[in-house]
């Protein structure tokens, strides 16, 4: 790595924990706000859905806009678009009329620059000038990983000491890291994701080659094979052990977030000794096994130690499938980047949302949900088979 830009892969490193901290601090008030402002929970929730389907606009709009405004203000303006949201939620629903609708805003504006951070971040660090490229990538997704950790881990301790009524401060606390960062990359080099005079490809460019579209559907298993137990990992763990909601949080999420984070700065670590097919590969059929251990094996420790090595599994699936389509597609650029983000998020939701929608129809039986859900790590596992076929023919 050139050591000009240690400086930008740092940012970029913080720029995922700022990811993390709008993911994942506010679910962790839903009851609070539901106590302090009688907002019902069914209205709540609905802030999930719309953090994500705005981060899916962003993903699909910053096509048009990220290469004429430039990657500098655009990484600078969803840093500050976090920290808004972050501040807003703590003023907004004191002074509108409605709570639940300063809490909207709020969310709306902070997703604006989620939606752009998981745009810009990885082609920011692929265009850094460095001999493992993918080295680099899965160490900056694993950073969003210990984000997720650190955000529950630090709000769960200062709740316990300060207070969950005392929330607001540790809002403005989590803003000063996004503001703060933005200062940084006004300053930091960024680097041209492709050489002066070319020009990046289209999305009807894209749309016209079978790989891409192989590329785009491996995207969308990686993001619906973590989040598909990610998600019900806490509910398991209450299911599976009897524990309270806390310890659930610890035992499940925290798990499988750590576990995947350990995955993602393994391979940031040797990389450079690591063929990337053949650890994906690995990582699908472990991820299978420990889908089957989940639903097949009836001791609930076993089952919560298959949740936890599900984190394992995929913690290189989507920045493995970042890196491979960079090698694949090279003049992909900003819409590559852009609808691979689309489709990892739309995974993203799509896996959860597939569990919870068999576990209903089978008497709220969550295995049968998982067990479905195995399809998207087998079709990851064919992806990167016809990927490795495909490469070859180009």
């Amino acid at each position: 790595m050139n050591k000009q830009y240690n400086k930008t892969i740092t940012a970029c490193f913080v720029g995922y924990i700022v990811q993390a901290i709008i993911n994942n601090f506010v679910p962790l008030l839903f009851l609070t706000f539901e106590r302090t402002y009688q907002i019902p929970l069914s209205q709540i929730t609905l802030l999930v859905t719309i953090n994500f389907g705005v981060q899916l606009l962003v993903d699909l709009l910053s096509i048009k806009f990220v290469d004429k405004i430039g990657y500098r203000a655009s990484i600078v303006i969803a840093h500050l678009c976090s920290a808004a949201g972050l501040v807003l939620l703590t003023i907004l629903p004191e002074v509108m009329d409605h709570a639940f609708l300063g809490i909207l805003t709020a969310v709306i504006v902070y997703a604006v620059g989620g939606g752009l951070l998981e745009v810009l971040v990885s082609p920011i660090v692929e265009a850094c000038p460095s001999d493992h490229k993918e080295k680099a990538m899965s160490m900056l997704h694993s950073f969003y990983c210990w984000g997720h950790v650190g955000v529950v881990a630090i709000s769960t301790i200062y709740f316990y000491l300060v207070g969950i009524s005392n929330w607001k401060l540790l809002a403005v606390i989590w803003a000063i890291i996004p503001f703060a960062n933005a200062f940084v990359f006004a300053k930091v080099p960024i680097a041209p994701l492709l050489p002066e005079g070319e020009s990046g490809m289209k999305m009807r460019d894209l749309f016209r080659l079978k790989i891409f579209w192989v590329l785009f559907i491996m995207m969308i298993c990686a993001g619906a094979s973590e989040q598909a137990v990610s998600q019900w990992a806490s509910t398991f763990a209450e299911h599976a052990l009897g524990i309270t909601k806390t310890l659930g949080d610890l035992a499940g999420p925290m798990a499988f977030a750590i576990l995947m984070g350990t995955s993602r700065l393994f391979y940031g670590k040797y990389g450079d000794r690591i063929d990337l097919d053949r650890f994906m590969i690995f990582s699908s059929l472990l991820c299978i096994l420990a889908y089957l251990g989940i639903v097949l094996i009836p001791v609930p420790l076993v089952s919560l130690a298959a949740c936890a090595i599900c984190g394992l599994s995929v913690g290189i699936m989507w920045p493995g499938t970042f890196s491979k389509a960079s090698q694949a597609l090279r003049r992909g650029g900003t819409a590559m980047f852009a609808l691979l983000a689309l489709g990892g998020d739309v995974g993203c939701s799509g896996g959860p949302t597939l569990v919870g929608f068999v576990s209903s129809c089978q008497n709220d039986n969550l295995k049968a949900g998982i067990l479905a859900a195995i399809l998207f790590p087998v079709l990851l596992l064919i992806g990167i088979l016809l990927c490795r076929r495909m490469k070859k023919q180009l």
